[in-house]
């Protein structure tokens, strides 16, 4: 049985760049599906084509079993989109822009006031709500972005890299928003950068590389992909780096190669998968100690989604790619409808 959002095949071009390749996704009710990908990889241009900001050029979508093509305007009544960056009008107050949603989806006016004080005090903004937007700090004009998307109570959500600018204290202020959400039936796509965020909100994941899913499972599914664990550990002495990945590099697990030890020398950190768990690890720390090789710190932890990452795309996460032929990628604002920026801008949120 399908999910509540559901899409065979998609396909989308620009140019001569294929943006979506043929795109498989699937999300059950109530739950999160994290889309991970670099920018360029087509995130943004999935969540267009299933919000019907754009038409896809082949294959077939669904969400809340409306057909995003035959039936665009149900699917619009069902669904609320927060893409990467906050849609409010400055020269309104947090209140007027939540009211003026509620009334352009038609609420009279004493339920749209209701709605709107209601999500103020949802989102922490009741103190702040008869201010200017423009007066709000990054991370205010997002939860107020993000208010608006949820004036109509939405039962499907696509959060278009939704934390992305934001702070640790604001970003964990989403995380627990979206959690309640879903808590309360919603259903939700979310794209994000932040691997962590993926790892803390979606049930399943999806790794899209290059228009293509290149990967799909549970956090701990995609880990156990790759396998093993990694023995971290930071080298007193710089100078003796060397010879402490020459130490790991004989620990290390066949498949990972003559390159297995990953150096970082500004923190003076190595890093190598392994197999053997703490009897390794004491292996280690002994013959580190038998070569007098001082070390600051030394551990032994699972994969995580970064490493992950790396090993299906072969590159972090974060990326400046440009997606389409003047067509600004994921990075850029093309989070869908009034955020579109057909320029091409560097894809960082402005705040005042």
């Amino acid at each position: 049985m399908s999910g509540v959002v559901h899409a065979e095949g998609l396909v989308k071009t620009f140019g001569s760049v294929k943006a979506l390749d043929g795109v498989d996704l699937d999300v059950p009710e109530g739950t999160v599906l994290g889309l991970l990908g670099p920018n360029g990889a087509g995130k943004t241009t999935a969540v267009q084509c299933l919000t019907t900001l754009l038409r896809p050029d082949a294959g077939t979508a669904t969400v809340a079993g409306f057909d995003v093509v035959e039936r665009p305007n149900d699917v619009r009544r069902v669904i609320g989109l927060s893409g990467q960056f906050a849609t409010v009008d400055e020269y309104l107050t947090g209140r007027e822009n939540l009211e003026m949603v509620g009334r352009l989806y038609q609420l009279r006016a004493k339920p749209a006031k209701a709605r709107a004080a209601e999500l103020l005090d949802q989102f922490h903004l009741a103190g702040a709500a008869d201010r200017t937007a423009r007066t709000y700090s990054g991370g205010m004009r997002r939860r107020l972005d993000l208010a608006a998307a949820l004036v109509v109570r939405p039962p499907v959500m696509f959060m278009d890299e939704p934390t992305t600018g934001l702070d640790p204290t604001n970003r964990q202020e989403l995380w627990d928003v979206i959690q309640d959400l879903v808590a309360g039936g919603t259903t939700m796509l979310l794209t994000t950068q932040y691997l962590e965020e993926a790892d803390h909100l979606a049930h399943d994941i999806c790794v899209i590389d290059h228009g293509r899913v290149i990967a799909r499972g549970t956090s701990d599914e995609l880990k156990a992909q790759i396998g093993g664990e990694r023995v971290e550990l930071v080298v007193h002495d710089p100078a003796r780096m060397e010879e402490a990945a020459e130490v790991l590099s004989r620990v290390a697990v066949p498949e990972a190669g003559e390159d297995a030890v990953t150096r970082e020398a500004h923190t003076r950190g190595l890093t190598v998968p392994v197999r053997g768990g703490a009897r390794l690890l004491v292996e280690v720390i002994r013959e580190l100690d038998t070569r007098g090789i001082e070390i600051d710190d030394i551990g032994l932890r699972r994969p995580t989604l970064d490493d992950v990452f790396i090993s299906l795309t072969g590159h972090v996460a974060e990326g400046d790619a440009v997606e389409e032929d003047g067509h600004p990628g994921d990075g850029a604002a093309g989070g869908g409808g009034p955020e579109t920026d057909e320029a091409g801008t560097d894809g960082k949120e402005r705040t005042p």
